[in-house]
């Protein structure tokens, strides 16, 4: 079945930029639980050496990291130094806020656990419902990163709520604590990797695991033997997170390693020769699909109906880590190999071929309209039977975008 949604000139949100996170890599991970793991022992530090008191320390923590999120939104890319601080005082101001709910507002950890999974959810729901992604490898508006950084913090804040709950519950030990939520990041990692996990829900759910984790490292190493930590203190133990981060984000800056640069597509063949000067420049995708005789038929239809170019996109379908791209194209080469000739001949001209690096489909398809001219596009979509958590309503996202489309679901 085919349809076709005409509308006006694509609509773009917010102020452009390069994108503003780090890639997914170990580095993150590492540095993110060391933020958390300093979140937890510098709220300590702050409340109790220094004598601020919860609320004080609470407004202090807040107006820096105001002033740091300032800086992060004032640069157009992803710069690590800012990026990192804004993450170690949002994961100081997340811990505070629960901390405040339950010492000096009497909320239980039960209710703080709910609120804070509910309105996690939602910020969730409205990023999504404006944006039509969760993907981080987009947060390329002033608008997308304002919904990702509202979304860390509530992490942060869930994170501290729910250890919390489970450490008071189940009054377990704290490297305990650390083997249970590092245990569940390692069975989210499976799920994804062996089970076809989306990518973006395993990467948020991991987000939200590594708060309590790094606070059971934290309370582990700063906490006195006495009540089962190993007594170094909220002092030592922060400054030696911090030296550790401060390592680490110099090596990235240095080496730009997490720098998750414009994506990459490799062409396959040349392009067309002569095509005429009213000819629709047309980009054809197939959404984890080969092309099937329904995509087929799309192409040879529009061929019919006057001049077109086609360029034809594959997203790369290798499972990737964490929605991450992947060098390995090798099962988008071969899809590309067996359905170009079918296309070519529908078309009745050569096609422009490409495999993007990324295995996000509305990823793939913003960032050639990006890189290109293009008036129309066709879509190829997996039968109903194949849904994609988050990924599941392409055609709903793509005209979004503004572009005459037409959808095909994938045939046999």
């Amino acid at each position: 079945m085919t349809d076709t949604a005409l509308t006006g000139t694509r609509r773009l949100t917010g102020r452009q930029m390069l994108n503003k996170v780090p890639e997914i890599t170990l580095f993150f991970w590492v540095v993110k639980v060391l933020c958390t793991t300093v979140g937890e022992t510098a709220a300590d530090y702050l409340n109790d050496h220094l004598g601020l008191g919860l609320t004080n320390t609470t407004w202090v923590m807040a107006g820096l990291l105001v002033l740091v999120l300032v800086a992060q939104f004032a640069y157009t890319r992803y710069a690590p130094g800012v990026y990192w601080l804004a993450v170690v005082l949002i994961s100081v101001v997340g811990t505070l806020i629960t901390d405040n709910l339950t010492d000096n507002f009497g909320v239980s950890l039960v209710v703080s656990t709910v609120v804070f999974a509910l309105v996690l959810a939602a910020t969730f729901a409205i990023w999504f419902a404006s944006e039509r992604t969760l993907s981080i490898h987009t947060i390329v508006t002033s608008r997308r990163e304002g919904f990702y950084w509202l979304a860390v913090l509530f992490t942060f804040a869930l994170g501290t709520a729910a250890g919390d709950l489970v450490a008071e519950r189940l009054s377990i030990g704290y490297w305990q604590s650390a083997l249970i939520f590092g245990g569940l990041i390692a069975i989210v990692y499976a799920a994804h990797r062996r089970f076809a996990m989306n990518a973006i829900l395993a990467f948020w759910i991991a987000y939200v695991l590594t708060r309590p984790l790094g606070a059971s490292i934290g309370d582990f190493l700063s906490q006195p033997r006495d009540d089962g930590g190993l007594g170094l203190g909220t002092t030592v133990t922060s400054v030696i997170f911090l030296a550790i981060i401060l390592a680490v984000v110099a090596l990235l800056t240095a080496t730009k390693l997490d720098r998750i640069e414009n994506r990459l597509v490799t062409e396959h063949v040349a392009r067309p020769g002569a095509i005429p000067g009213d000819a629709r420049r047309i980009l054809v995708v197939t959404d984890k699909t080969t092309a099937t005789p329904a995509l087929v038929d799309a192409v040879r239809k529009r061929a019919n109906e006057g001049p077109a170019e086609f360029v034809f996109l594959i997203p790369n379908p290798t499972e990737t880590a964490f929605d991450r791209g992947s060098a390995d194209l090798t099962q988008a080469e071969h899809l590309l190999s067996a359905a170009l000739p079918a296309l070519q001949q529908a078309a009745g001209t050569e096609i422009e071929a490409r495999v993007a690096t990324s295995p996000n489909t509305y990823d793939d398809i913003t960032a050639e309209l990006d890189s290109g001219s293009y008036h129309e596009l066709i879509i190829e979509t997996p039968p109903p039977h194949l849904p994609h958590w988050l990924h599941a309503d392409l055609r709903a996202r793509v005209e979004h975008l503004g572009y005459p489309l037409t959808t095909v679901t994938a045939s046999h």
